[in-house]
């Protein structure tokens, strides 16, 4: 395995988690929230995962992510196929995970320089 040095100068970053809480940028948050390089939003309101729609996306998408990975707490929860449909047809993937696997995406993801955002579902961790 080749190991390298992580350069996250000036972006967000996870720097912990936890069954209720992600750290960002050694900041602890307890609430649901979308982490871009450059951006947070720390007063994300969501329905559960299954009832997520474009609408809930809006404040993200001014932001052009290039990927969006969903953690949906400590179990993988998938929402409607028309939500996932819907984001490639506007030219963004996603992918779902659970809430630890998506901030070491995010991480990996960020630092390699691509414009990705984590939606972090904090109530079901």
């Amino acid at each position: 395995m080749k190991l390298h040095l992580a350069n996250f100068a000036h972006q967000n970053v996870f720097t912990g988690y936890g069954d209720s809480y992600v750290q960002i940028n050694q900041t602890r948050y307890e609430k649901s929230l979308i982490v871009l390089p450059d951006f947070l939003i720390d007063d994300w309101l969501t329905p559960p995962v299954s009832q997520l729609e474009i609408p809930h996306f809006q404040s993200v998408l001014l932001h052009t992510p290039e990927i969006i990975i969903l953690g949906t707490g400590a179990k993988l929860q998938f929402p409607d196929h028309s939500l996932l449909s819907n984001l490639v047809k506007l030219g963004i993937g996603i992918e779902v995970m659970d809430t630890k696997a998506c901030c070491r995406t995010y991480n990996i993801l960020a630092e390699e320089g691509r414009r990705v955002a984590a939606a972090i579902f904090i109530e079901n961790c």
